[in-house]
């Protein structure tokens, strides 16, 4: 079968996972690279010399033989990129978040569906063999109705990023925005079957007081329907990268954890448990779990969502209600009060 053709927008430091990936994966080739930095060019091209390698992402629109652009850019370009993409009739892969407001999210998603393209977004968490698992028992009724979660996340301080654009907030939007997005898309995706969240309620604190804008913690309880609410929790003020989700239902409850010396390790630790009210036993878990792994999952996603037409594991309405999610979280901290969605 004939290999999906990708081109790659952004060789930073996440975006060469994504080369290295689609590089080596059975159902897609890599056939273009943009990056704007040239010492990031020239590795490009010493890794991949297969690839058409450029400065400017739009001189890879017109080459026929790419399906599929993925776009790992700091997040302030995604808008402007992914509407070009689009219209120039490519498939778009977009990193998270998938654009700063809820209305350039909505461009994005009629985009798609006036060029007939597919729009997938990078909620990799989706594609996990761990994080994966407690949705199947969830929605298998291993917990009975579901009604708490706890999703927490304690880690050491973000990167800079690409020219410092993560602590920039005009360009990152906000910390929200940049990780717990993941973990407000799975509170949506376990209570799926109960309904869109109704409102949250948000606490955030910097360490830094030069730069309160930079929230190092962050905190926030979302209501579901039925009286069902998770909590979702970030600290960037600790280290290594250790990640929790606790849920407990009407007739019992789930326990994963995945930790690691960084968020890219290839060597986590993880286990799965689950309490069915009487006793606790250990889930397996079918697969190394973490981001490195899971990417190889989203991109293979990706292709088989390009050649089949049928919508990817993470669509663009699951990529704005995420966006949705943070900005109202980030209303509430600001505000100080609940925020109804």
């Amino acid at each position: 079968m004939e290999k999906v053709g990708f081109a790659l927008v952004g060789y930073g430091a996440w975006g060469s996972h994504h080369a290295r990936v689609i590089d080596e994966g059975s159902q897609t080739r890599l056939m273009a690279i943009a990056e704007r930095a040239e010492a990031n060019r020239a590795e490009a091209r010493a890794r991949h010399p297969q690839a058409v390698v450029v400065a400017d992402y739009r001189e890879l629109l017109g080459l026929d033989d790419i399906e599929v652009v993925d776009v790992v850019l700091p997040s302030h370009l995604h808008h402007e990129v992914g509407i070009a993409v689009l219209q120039a009739g490519k498939h778009l892969l977009m990193e998270k978040p998938m654009a700063l407001t809820v209305g350039q999210c909505r461009d994005l998603v009629e985009s798609a569906q006036a060029a007939g393209r597919q729009l997938a977004v990078g909620h990799e968490f989706r594609y996990s063999p761990l994080w994966g698992r407690v949705k199947e028992l969830v929605d298998a009724g291993a917990i009975g109705d579901p009604q708490y979660a706890l999703i927490e996340l304690w880690r050491n301080p973000y990167r800079l990023g690409s020219d410092g654009w993560r602590y920039d907030i005009r360009r990152v939007g906000n910390w929200i925005l940049e990780e717990p997005i993941h973990f407000f898309d799975l509170a949506r995706w376990y209570f799926s079957g109960e309904g869109d969240p109704v409102s949250v309620y948000a606490r955030a604190k910097a360490r830094d007081a030069q730069h309160p804008e930079l929230q190092d913690n962050f905190s926030a309880l979302v209501d579901f329907p039925g009286g069902r609410y998770a909590v979702i929790s970030q600290t960037l003020s600790a280290f290594e990268h250790h990640q929790t989700a606790k849920l407990t239902g009407s007739q019992g409850a789930l326990w994963a954890s995945w930790s690691g010396a960084m968020d890219r390790t290839f060597h986590p630790t993880f286990f799965l448990k689950h309490f069915d009210g009487q006793q606790v036993v250990d889930v397996p878990v079918p697969a190394a779990s973490g981001e490195v792994y899971e990417l190889a999952e989203e991109i293979a996603g990706m292709a088989e969502a390009a050649r089949t037409g049928r919508p990817p594991r993470v669509t663009g309405k699951d990529g704005l209600w995420s966006v949705a999610m943070c900005l109202k979280a980030q209303e509430s901290v600001d505000t100080g009060a609940a925020v109804e969605f």
